[in-house]
């Protein structure tokens, strides 16, 4: 009976992904974790947006990059109105007070799965500074013998810390106790949320892979110019507006870092000032509208930016892609 009791145990242990874990199931269900869009426990929304596109089919780039939708459909309370993210396609999003990490859920991310079952995933990342980044421990418990197709179908049980886990205008919440504790970190202050698609196919050469390394397979492919991650929007559960100073803030802050086309400083203020110099030491740019930087003539690399501002003069490090 010991015997039998000991090999029992370590099947257990040895192989939790066969069945024997479970996550909260779909929206509606006895023990969802679902929020709808309408629920009062929202107290913000995300206001600003920055769209990496990623390509329709990875492994066919000449397909070019998905173009449904645009970076304001992702602003503001959840409306079905969605950009679509394409293979490994991400979102950075920022807010007008900073989210912080209170008992239970503290941000919700939605999709616009039209059934609950049809799940496009993404992962999602959070950052006090738009520099350093912390992921949520993202688990996919999905079978990987065989592909999920373009339209099939994956059980929400099985997943967990990944948005786009239930259905059109219900929420994926995430709480930021679930990310372990570091010095770049700080849980009080969480200014941006990045968006990660998941690239579904289990072909290990493309594959996106979960927190214990395992692949994540999810509808693959979507060759469509609506295809991969469909974000609607980030919700704010408990926002840092009424328990933290200003002046506790950092004063400035780069997004998105790294950038692509355009550089932005926030807070911004009037009569600021700024000036861009390469590692060498030679400036390359200046100007005075910090809430727009154009940074298409930068060749790939790192930088450093000057500010000026009433309130602060600060030189920051940001990355052209």
């Amino acid at each position: 009976m010991r015997h039998s009791l000991f090999i029992i145990l370590v099947f257990v242990s040895l192989y939790p992904a066969a069945g024997w874990t479970q996550y909260p199931p779909a929206a509606g269900l006895p023990g969802s974790t679902a929020i709808h869009a309408d629920s009062n426990v929202f107290v913000g929304w995300a206001n600003r947006c920055y769209i990496h596109r990623g390509l329709i089919d990875i492994q066919q780039p000449e397909l070019g990059f998905v173009s449904y939708g645009n970076e304001s459909d992702a602003l503001g309370k959840a409306d079905n109105q969605v950009v679509s993210l394409g293979d490994g396609g991400s979102a950075i999003l920022s807010f007008a007070n900073p989210i912080c990490d209170k008992p239970g859920f503290d941000f919700a991310v939605f999709e616009n799965s039209f059934d609950g079952n049809f799940l496009e995933l993404a992962f999602v990342e959070i950052s006090s500074d738009s520099i350093h980044w912390f992921r949520f421990p993202a688990i996919s418990l999905t079978p990987t013998t065989v592909q999920v197709g373009t339209f099939g179908t994956i059980d929400p049980t099985k997943i967990h810390n990944m948005a786009g886990k239930y259905a059109v205008m219900y929420g994926t919440p995430f709480d930021i106790a679930d990310i372990e504790n570091h010095e770049n970190l700080d849980k009080q202050n969480i200014r941006f949320v990045k968006i990660i698609d998941v690239v579904g196919t289990i072909n290990p050469a493309f594959a996106t892979f979960d927190a214990h390394q395992n692949i994540i397979n999810d509808p693959y492919p979507t060759p469509f110019y609506t295809g991969g991650f469909d974000l609607d929007a980030v919700g704010v559960i408990h926002s840092c507006s009424d328990n933290i100073q200003p002046k506790s803030l950092p004063l400035l802050t780069l997004y998105p870092n790294p950038c692509n086309d355009y550089l932005e400083v926030y807070p911004a203020e009037n009569n600021s000032k700024y000036s861009i110099i390469d590692i060498s030491g030679k400036m390359l740019l200046q100007g005075n509208n910090i809430s727009y930087i154009n940074t298409t003539e930068l060749e790939p690399g790192v930088y450093f930016i000057h500010i000026i501002q009433l309130s602060s003069k600060q030189t920051l490090r940001f990355i052209k892609q």
